[in-house]
Parts: structure tokens; sequence; C-alpha cells
């Protein structure tokens, strides 16, 4: 069994947004994503897999289609597949989500 430290895992950088991958299968994927203020990840969509953002801490504003709302810790939001979706940190203090996707659309041509 593969255990991950999740809280431990969080990097961050002046220059971008961070992910730092936790796991990563044919089928899914599960990414940390830590965000200074100001960053953020421009808005995009994958056609064929669906995204969840968890908030872990910070303040995270998130998109999904035409619709934009603030999520705090323990909120939890799917992006579908097709559905334009990204998040932003336009808090004051740092912002880690897990980000889960599924099918991997990473994986797909393997």
């Amino acid at each position: 069994m593969q255990s991950i430290d999740v809280l431990s895992a969080k990097r961050f950088a002046d220059e971008k947004m961070q992910k730092v991958n936790l796991f990563d299968t044919a089928n899914c994927f599960c990414d940390i994503y830590c965000l200074k203020p100001g960053q953020s990840q421009k808005p995009h969509s994958h056609s064929g897999a669906d995204k969840i953002y968890y908030v872990l801490d910070g303040e995270a504003t998130i998109q999904v289609g035409d619709v934009e709302q603030v999520l705090g810790p323990g909120r939890i939001v799917l992006a579908p597949s097709a559905v334009i979706h990204g998040v932003r940190n336009a808090g004051r203090q740092p912002l880690s989500l897990l980000v889960f996707m599924a099918p991997n659309p990473n994986t797909r041509s393997r």
C-alpha cells in the first residue's frame, strides 16, 4: 500500500502555481495544487475526464462553467468533462487543494 502525508507534500513557488503529483495511474491521478496569493490556473477544459477540487487550506476562487465561487477548507467541487474550469487564489493566505481527475487524460494513449 502506498501512503502519503499530503500536508508535507505542499510546495509553493513565487514564479507560478505548483502541482505536486501524489498518485498517477492509468485510471486517475491525484495532485496537490499550491497557490500563493495572486496565482491561478488558467481556465481550461478536458474532454472525456472529470476533475474534482477539494480545498485543504486557504480560500479558492473556483470557476466551473459560467459560475465562480469562493470556497474554503473542507469544500469540494466537481468540474464535469468538457466544462471550462479553473482556480485562483484571490486571498491573502496560501491556498492548497487536492485535485483528482478520472479518467487520467495523460494515459489515454498508453
